[in-house]
């Protein structure tokens, strides 16, 4: 293990090892005006959502790590506190990246890249028509964590307005994580798409409490197959199948394994352990655990 003092390495290092371990980041494509009510646009991947009430987002345009100057969205928002943050989908990655490129200020990033502005309703930078999902949104602070280069610059940004493209709602009027598409930063030149080969479903226990693995029976905690975390996910369950269920469950789907099986109880224990494993990873968190328990019913 690689331990670090991060007052001993260069700026550059630094944020190479920050941006290569936090992500996949969301991206912040702000659009802003200046002084004289010229366009900017420009992403930031120092960016997420705070609070739903009040609807606060948060991104930081930090000071250059090679020149110590600050970014024009950032002189913008001190001066006129309001932006647009952009969403940004798979279908416009490549213009945004395009947007981030160095233009001088009062340069039309919307114009260098293509995009299509849209007047906002309640601010006065424009919005990206090419985006999923715009908030218009009022500056209420601009936190400064320093004077140097590679200093963040925190603008917290309170949403005034939403707008989301029909396209990318599901029939319960949700946004549809596949529909969206949106992409996301990595280290280095490295992005991230959230698509159906990168995405998977956990369900939260945000109303229920698992048993915890320390209630799994040490048999199972002990096993060589299943990780750490698939015990974390059996460890999940509100409460263990009843003893009627897994017998049911072992009479219809586990029979010709435990007659093949029947003089070879280590060799069948394993595969029990085997096929709950590859249970867990199809989210079927109940039938691994009834594959799990069939062996001690046996």
């Amino acid at each position: 293990m690689l331990s670090i003092d991060p007052k001993e390495l260069p700026i550059p290092k630094l944020h190479g090892y920050l941006l290569g371990a936090v992500g996949p980041r969301p991206i912040a494509f702000a659009s802003t005006i200046d002084a004289d009510g010229n366009p900017n646009l420009a992403p930031f991947s120092f960016f997420n959502v705070f609070s739903a009430n009040p609807p606060i987002m948060v991104f930081s345009p930090a000071r250059s790590g090679r020149t110590n100057t600050t970014k024009d969205t950032y002189n913008n928002v001190k001066n006129i506190a309001e932006v647009v943050i952009n969403v940004v989908s798979h279908d416009m990655v490549h213009q945004m990246s395009l947007a981030s490129s160095p233009y001088s200020p009062g340069v039309d990033e919307f114009a260098k890249a293509g995009f299509t502005k849209i007047a906002s309703e309640t601010i006065q930078p424009f919005r990206v028509a090419e985006s999923p999902v715009q908030f218009e949104c009022v500056v209420n602070e601009v936190v400064e964590l320093g004077q140097n280069g590679g200093a963040g610059n925190l603008v917290i940004c309170e949403v005034k307005k939403i707008h989301i493209n029909e396209a990318v709602l599901d029939a319960d009027g949700k946004i549809d994580q596949h529909k969206i598409d949106l992409v996301s930063r990595m280290g280095g030149n490295w992005y991230c798409r959230a698509d159906e080969n990168s995405m998977f479903e956990i369900t939260k226990p945000i109303t229920t409490v698992g048993i915890g693995v320390d209630a799994i029976p040490v048999d199972i905690q002990n096993s060589s197959l299943l990780s750490k975390n698939d015990l974390g996910q059996l460890g999940g369950i509100e409460e263990l199948p009843n003893e009627t269920d897994v017998n049911e469950y072992k009479l219809l789907e586990l029979s010709d394994l435990f007659v093949s099986l029947e003089d070879e109880q280590t060799k069948l224990e394993l595969e029990l352990h085997k096929r709950a494993k590859e249970l867990l990873t199809e989210n079927k968190l109940d039938e691994a655990w009834m594959t799990l328990l069939s062996f001690n019913n046996n």
